[in-house]
């Protein structure tokens, strides 16, 4: 069975989209190449403990292994020598992708304290779109009880569109709460 956003997007985004930018060929039409999920902790380097379990909650949010990165060189200051792990990172493609699409703008978003929506500020000139979050706390399956530290995410949409309009149009379709 396709995912809900998939099918959305076969079905009502690609023709508007199509008619909107004046595309000749349907595979002009913008759409989601990958999504990735980045957390960095600077305090895994006296505690490696909160890496595994920094770890095992990004395996729990997006259904897939996450993979620990590693420092690319030392910086003195921060105690930190070239190679040592300091956070963790999933890039979802095809269908995990669009569930979990899905599952952020429909459940995680509304669940930020204070939400007035994301801004449009934060696309890359390319129509990707980067957003951080201050606590995994929005996405329900996390264990609140369960959790050692409170830790953010970056979370990053790459979409094949050529310019900031075709991006956002792209996700407005979707159901991305845009600010103003």
């Amino acid at each position: 069975m396709l995912p809900r956003l998939k099918e959305k997007y076969r079905a009502d985004i690609l023709p508007t989209l199509k008619s909107e930018f004046s595309y000749k060929n349907i595979m002009q039409v913008p759409k989601l190449q990958k999504i990735v999920l980045n957390i960095g902790l600077g305090e895994a380097i006296q505690n490696i403990k909160l890496l595994d379990t920094a770890q095992k909650e990004l395996e729990m949010i997006s259904g897939q292994k996450a993979v620990i990165t590693k420092a690319k060189k030392s910086i003195a200051g921060f105690k930190l020598r070239q190679g040592m792990p300091i956070g963790c990172k999933v890039t979802l493609r095809k269908d995990i992708m669009y569930e979990f699409l899905d599952r952020f703008i429909n459940i995680a978003l509304p669940r930020i304290r204070d939400f007035k929506g994301v801004s449009k500020k934060s696309f890359d000139g390319k129509g990707n779109y980067a957003i951080g979050i201050r606590e995994q706390f929005i996405f329900p399956e996390i264990n609140y009880e369960k959790v050692e530290m409170i830790h953010g995410m970056d979370i990053v949409i790459c979409t094949s569109a050529n310019t900031d309009e075709e991006g956002i149009a792209l996700l407005k379709s979707f159901g991305m709460p845009f600010s103003n």
